[in-house]
Parts: C-alpha cells; sequence; structure tokens
C-alpha cells in the first residue's frame, strides 16, 4: 500500500531527529499527550461502551487511569533514564571509563489488539515516547469506535511523520508488517504472535511479544477461601473474561472444591447481579464480536458433553452477545477449554490433592503469562516459585502486578518476551549502547599488537588478570 509505504518512509527521514530530543522536549510530548487524552476522555469512556459495553467506571480503572499513571511516571523519572550509566571496567581495561546509553531504536511499530483497546495501544506508545522513537498505531479493527477516537486524539497531538494512526483489517498489518521497523511491540495472541515473529526476522526487527495463554491459579490448604473467592471473581469476570491476565483455571484442593464454589458464587451475586438476580449489563460487558461469542459457547458445549458440569451460569444471550459468568468442574482434560486460551466469563475448576500435583499440572503445559498463589503458607509460596515458570506472578490477589511500573509485565516462552510498563517499557524501546573512553594510559597497549614473536608471556599475564 503506497501510503504505508510513504508514511514509515516519511518517519524513517525523520527518526534521527526525534532520537536527539532532550528531557526536555519528551516531557512536553508526553503531557501533550496527557492534554489530548483529558479533552477527548468522555468520548474514550463513549468509545468503549459501544465497542465493549464497559461501564465509565471500569473503563476509567482499566484503560484512562492506567495512561494517566503511566504518563505520570514517565514523568518523573524520564530525567534519570536517560542519563548515561556508569558501568565497571574489567582489569584488562582497568583505565577505561565505561557508559551504557539507551538510546532511541527508531521506527517503531504497535499493534494493539481488541480487549483493552486504549490502555493497550497508549501504554506501549507512552515508552516509546519517552524512548525517543517515532511510531505507528495499529489497533484492532473490532474495536472501531475506540480506534477513532484514538486517530484523533493523535492527530490532533502530533505531526504523521512522528506518531500515526492506522486503521484497517489484517491486510493492514500484513503490509506494516513487512516494513523495517526498528522495534515491533504486539499485543495479542499467542497464534497471531509467531506470524510477527516471523515477519520482524526477515527484516531483523527486534520485538516485544504481550501474548496471553492459560494463566492457572493455585489455591492452597491454607488460606483466607472467602477472600480468594471475591478477588478471584472480580479479577476473572471484569471485561466478561476478555483480559490476557485473567485467572484462566482454578486448582483447589478436593476437600476445598465445594466451599471455594459456593463463595465464588455468592461473590458474583455481590458483584454483577441486580436484585432481582439479573445479570447487572451497566456493570458487565459483553463479548467483542459474533465470531468470538460462538468460540466461547462451542467450547462451554464440548465441555459439558464431554462431562463437564456447570455449577454457574452456562446460559448465552447472542442478541447482546452475553454470556453469563460461568463455572465449569469436572471438565476433561480432553475437551478444548482445557487446551485453549479461553478469553471469556468462563471458569473451569479443576482439583488436586497435593501441592506438587498442581505443580506438575501447570509445567506439563505452555508458560502462563501470570500465575496466581493464594496461600498463607510463605514456605508453600517459595516451592510454587521455585518449581515453576512464568511471565509473572501475584501472590494473594489477580490482575494488580499490572499495575506496579517498579517490576516488569510481560510474558515467558508461549505466552510472550521482554518487559513492559515504566522502565521496563523505555527500556524495551531503547537500544542499550556500550560506550568506552580509552585513557591516555592505555594498559597492555602496544603489548597485544604484531610482531608476536616472544611475546607469549604477554598473553599469560592477559589470561591471569582477565
Amino acid at each position: 500500500m503506497e501510503s504505508i509505504t510513504r508514511l514509515f518512509d516519511h518517519q524513517k527521514a525523520n527518526a534521527l531527529r526525534v532520537k536527539q530530543c532532550s528531557v526536555k522536549e519528551r516531557k512536553a510530548k508526553l503531557r501533550k499527550l496527557r492534554m489530548s487524552i483529558q479533552a477527548h476522555e468522555q468520548e474514550i469512556y463513549a468509545a468503549l461502551k459501544a465497542d465493549l459495553r464497559k461501564s465509565e467506571f471500569e473503563s476509567a480503572v482499566f484503560e484512562v487511569n492506567v495512561i494517566y499513571a503511566e504518563i505520570k511516571f514517565a514523568l518523573e523519572n524520564l530525567q534519570e533514564w536517560m542519563e548515561p550509566l556508569r558501568a565497571y571496567s574489567n582489569k584488562v581495561n582497568m583505565m577505561t571509563r565505561n557508559r551504557i546509553l539507551y538510546e532511541a531504536k527508531g521506527v517503531c511499530l504497535i499493534i494493539s489488539p481488541w480487549n483493552y483497546p486504549f490502555q493497550l495501544t497508549m501504554s506501549p506508545l507512552v515508552s516509546a515516547i519517552a524512548a525517543g522513537n517515532c511510531c505507528i498505531l495499529k489497533p484492532s479493527e473490532l474495536s472501531p469506535e475506540t480506534s477513532k477516537v484514538m486517530g484523533k486524539i493523535i492527530k490532533s497531538t502530533y505531526e504523521e511523520n512522528e506518531v500515526a494512526l492506522i486503521e484497517g483489517d489484517a491486510g493492514v498489518a500484513t503490509e506494516l508488517l513487512s516494513k523495517p521497523f526498528d522495534h515491533i511491540f504486539f499485543t495479542g495472541s499467542t497464534r497471531i504472535g509467531k506470524v510477527v515473529m516471523k515477519a520482524a526476522a526477515a527484516n531483523l526487527s527486534t520485538v516485544t511479544l504481550e501474548l496471553g495463554g492459560k494463566s492457572p491459579v493455585i489455591i492452597d490448604e491454607q488460606v483466607n477461601l472467602k477472600k480468594a473467592a471475591e478477588k478471584i471473581a472480580w479479577g476473572k469476570w471484569a471485561n466478561a473474561g476478555q483480559t490476557c491476565i485473567a485467572p484462566d483455571y482454578i486448582l483447589v484442593p478436593t476437600k476445598l472444591k465445594e466451599e471455594f464454589i459456593r463463595l465464588v458464587k455468592a461473590s458474583i451475586e455481590k458483584l454483577y447481579l441486580q436484585e432481582n438476580k439479573q445479570l447487572n449489563k451497566e456493570d458487565y460487558g459483553r463479548i467483542i464480536s459474533e465470531r468470538h461469542y460462538n468460540r466461547l459457547k462451542e467450547l462451554t458445549e464440548e465441555a459439558i458433553q464431554k462431562g463437564g458440569k456447570a455449577e454457574l451460569g452456562g446460559t448465552f444471550t447472542e442478541t447482546d452477545l452475553t454470556i453469563a459468568p460461568t463455572i465449569l468442574s469436572g471438565v476433561s482434560e480432553e475437551s478444548r477449554i482445557m487446551k485453549e486460551e479461553i478469553f471469556g466469563p468462563i471458569l473451569p475448576v479443576k482439583t488436586y490433592e497435593n501441592i506438587q500435583e498442581a505443580i506438575d499440572y501447570i509445567n506439563a503445559h505452555d508458560k502462563p503469562l501470570a500465575l496466581y498463589i493464594f496461600s498463607s503458607s510463605k514456605k508453600t509460596v517459595r516451592t510454587i516459585l521455585k518449581k515453576t515458570s512464568s511471565g509473572g506472578v501475584c501472590v494473594n490477589d489477580v490482575l494488580i502486578h499490572l499495575t506496579n511500573p517498579y517490576i516488569p509485565f510481560g510474558g515467558a516462552g508461549a505466552s510472550g518476551m521482554g518487559g513492559s510498563h515504566g522502565f521496563f517499557g523505555f527500556k524495551a524501546f531503547s537500544h542499550e549502547r556500550g560506550i568506552m573512553y580509552q585513557s591516555r594510559f592505555v594498559g597492555f597497549g602496544k603489548l597485544i599488537y604484531p610482531p608476536y614473536k616472544g611475546k607469549g608471556w604477554v598473553m599469560r599475564v592477559i589470561r591471569k588478570v582477565m
């Protein structure tokens, strides 16, 4: 597509100028973005309502306020991030001075998904701007109203040779991926993540992949079960379960299963049902599209056909793409719902007899994006952390680790690679450039230059000091 090529070339020509922007200039760009978001805030809420039936409160908490916090953190820390970092010298180069400079990668592509369309587009953009890059944004075509508002925000804030937003379907994304971007930041499914990584490899573009997977919850015997149930109910059914780090399935001791299900039911009733026991659709979202709705319905029906039991929910309303909060038990391991990322408001509950059995089950599958542990036993938590691997971990809560900019957020293996948020986002969009300043006192100096005859002693000395 000629327009994409033209845009990419314009940003490529402008990248060096943008890279050289001072701390003051980059901060001004972030403040301008914040002001534009504030000016369009009500439009953002209306768009999210149209695309996903998100309430204004949920949109503020999960989408807009997260970006305000990301901008604030970058403004407070950007000066420090951009300072050259002192590095040690080894004995061979003991007279040198060494620094690590974080410099912009250049022209970056951000491909974002539909489930949190505003947050997952703007968050990496904040990091990219802070790091001094040019950017092209490609949001999902499944959340068109939010994409339109974001397009207005970007157009009113930046020249297109620095930051631009392009709407379109998979064909547009494919065309963008053919360009030699300096970095690609993709958030989405593992399947499409593989496509992105393959395309990036053709141009040797670096990548950050924020993918998904089946994020498990381990409930230990030593636990406040009521608090755990309420937290899980909130984290699972926020955004109608369409959250990449939502609890995907529960591992609970057999003797606690019935009580846990009872407490989750009570939490759902408190959080999402009206007094007449009907679903409160003002606070509970809908499924993004008919295709995803049908996929989730098929997963649920197949799980029940293969012996699973709907402990709650299992009701589907096609007219407004609503799936009620659903809890399944006794689900066969052969069911698709235990093999695929659910990404919807359906929660399988699986039992175990001892903690090692739960650990073995997790390790038999791909590394998840998040692992949740509910336990009052520090020993049990340490054991699980030592014997498992995941992108991130949250102990005695769900989702909230995403909100701390002092720790990296990202996946491992099939759930992604690279970190984001705070300094880790800044670092993702930066090249770590090592710089060595040689001293007037050169150390070994010309002793390592040819001719080499008779210099065996030099090598022996170097081996001792290295």
